[in-house]
């Protein structure tokens, strides 16, 4: 009978799933999605912080603490999927995770007040990746100890590096997290392309990782609903303001449309040039649109003005503009890219010109915030319309 006991009690915690045990046929659970609202919190009072302070400043804060949420979210994400069990184990370290955010979300709340705390936190958020990193690693085979020993040393330098910026000056604290980022997206880089190198024709990533980028996406579409929810619920709700708040989440609408079906839940390419590119081009795009979400709340509460604020204008259009570039760069990552190049490729070249010459033409026009808004949502309408007639003209193509 107590034999039976711990077999049972061994099967509920079970060691992590060694590299290379790829379940191509899993799908997203509901723990992944409910640990997911904590990066809600975290992104929401970040943007919230931008939306209230529409500054230059603010905005290099803005970016470089997204950065080391994404970071955060890519390697739980990473090690869910790829290491994680339906079992006590996966559960009880998922929820200490969360636990940490929760804490990061209070102290990112208090600005410049909170960052040191910020910083230790984030930096227990990373010992506990890197023991769950380490429980891998000795169960890797000597193919996959490099990898595994290449994550669990950054996850350590990154402890160190938050460790000590808590005692830094504020200037050295930013540069300190900025390194932080740019060290993790180029390790993806080339952990995702020697991956690729070993793999060869095998798959390298399941259905589910690719979900699990698809519904941070919505994550960070959300703060473009709370952006124009809290700008309307802070001003006068006059026709103007109303109309300048439906235009703008218009904006959101059409950046879900575009990446979506262009992109969404289609694997990235087997290749060098597929996983190790696919990755961190997510980074850029999911930072723009929450960008774009704290915009929209000075937008809207400006819609009367016959000019929309000028830092407001720069990141709502700049974070179109770097969403679009950004879809753009993704298409040809997709491992279906060749089967519909006539389809993808038009579309992709119209997305990036488009993009990248409607910012400085909106800054120069300095258009009131309607006029804002509607131009955006008709850039992202054209590329969209011009994506389905490319579908619809292909041969056996169909409507995304």
């Amino acid at each position: 009978m107590i034999r039976v006991y711990l077999k049972r009690l061994r099967h509920l915690w079970r060691p992590p799933r060694p590299y290379g045990e790829i379940d191509a046929g899993r799908t997203v659970s509901f723990l992944e999605l409910f640990s997911d609202l904590a990066y809600v919190a975290l992104i929401a009072v970040a943007a919230h912080e931008l939306a209230g302070h529409m500054e230059w400043t603010a905005v290099r804060e803005f970016a470089v603490v997204f950065g080391l949420i994404w970071v955060a979210w890519l390697n739980g994400a990473a090690e869910y999927d790829l290491h994680g069990r339906e079992d006590l184990r996966t559960r009880v370290f998922t929820f200490a995770q969360m636990l940490l955010l929760a804490l990061l979300a209070v102290y990112a709340a208090e600005g410049t007040d909170g960052r040191d705390a910020f910083a230790l936190v984030y930096g227990a958020l990373f010992v506990l990746l890197a023991w769950l990193g380490f429980t891998v690693h000795l169960r890797s085979d000597a193919q996959y100890r490099r990898t595994s020993r290449s994550s669990l040393v950054l996850s350590l330098l990154t402890v160190a590096a938050m460790a000590g910026s808590a005692f830094a000056p504020p200037a050295a604290q930013l540069w300190a997290w900025t390194a932080v980022v740019l060290a993790w997206l180029a390790a993806g880089f080339l952990l995702a392309r020697a991956g690729a190198a070993r793999s060869r024709d095998t798959t390298i990533v399941a259905h589910s990782f690719v979900e699990r980028f698809g519904l941070f996406t919505i994550v960070v579409l959300g703060e473009v609903v709370f952006g124009v929810v809290n700008g309307l619920s802070e001003s006068a709700r006059d026709p103007e303001t109303i109309v300048a708040g439906m235009l703008a989440l218009g904006v959101g609408f059409g950046l879900w449309w575009n990446y979506f079906d262009l992109t969404g839940r289609r694997l990235p390419r087997e290749g060098r040039g597929g996983l190790a590119v696919w990755i961190p081009l997510h980074l850029p795009l999911t930072m723009s649109i929450a960008a774009a979400g704290a915009a929209m709340i000075s937008i809207i509460a400006h819609a009367g003005d016959p000019r929309a604020p000028l830092v407001a204008t720069w990141v709502l259009s700049g974070s179109v503009t770097v969403a679009l570039v950004s879809i753009a760069a993704l298409v040809p990552t997709l491992k279906d890219w060749q089967s519909y190049r006539r389809v993808y490729l038009p579309t992709s070249i119209l997305m990036a010109v488009a993009a990248l010459a409607a910012t400085p033409l909106l800054v120069v026009a300095r258009p009131s915030s309607i006029e804002l808004a509607a131009s955006l949502l008709g850039l992202l309408a054209l590329v969209w319309v011009v994506a389905v007639t490319r579908w619809l003209v292909t041969e056996g193509g169909s409507a995304p």
